[in-house]
């Protein structure tokens, strides 16, 4: 009977030191006109808008707010491809 005990507080353990979602990210092009200004960027999303649909939808009034225009949202990806995209984004990585 302690053993089943134990095994389900260790299994309970376990299951609540898991993270609750995966972390999303999109990366996307965006403009500003008068005068033209382009950047590429990389952005976190949440997990129900981790495809390009749902990241367009997402980011599109986010970068309004800062006065840019979403081009186009060019894939969604998971923690892995952070580090690949981050020199090409510069001072727009996890900025929106």
């Amino acid at each position: 009977m302690r053993l089943v005990a134990l095994l389900a507080v260790l299994a309970l353990g376990c299951a609540m030191a898991a993270p609750a979602e995966a972390a999303c990210f999109a990366d996307y092009k965006a403009k500003q006109d008068r005068p033209l200004r382009l950047h590429y960027g990389v952005a976190q999303v949440p997990d129900g808008a981790c495809n390009r649909k749902g990241a367009t939808r997402v980011l599109k009034p986010r970068l309004a707010q800062a006065g840019w225009t979403l081009l186009n949202v060019l894939s969604t990806f998971g923690p892995e491809g952070l580090d690949e995209r981050k020199a090409s984004a510069g001072r727009f990585f996890l900025r929106y």
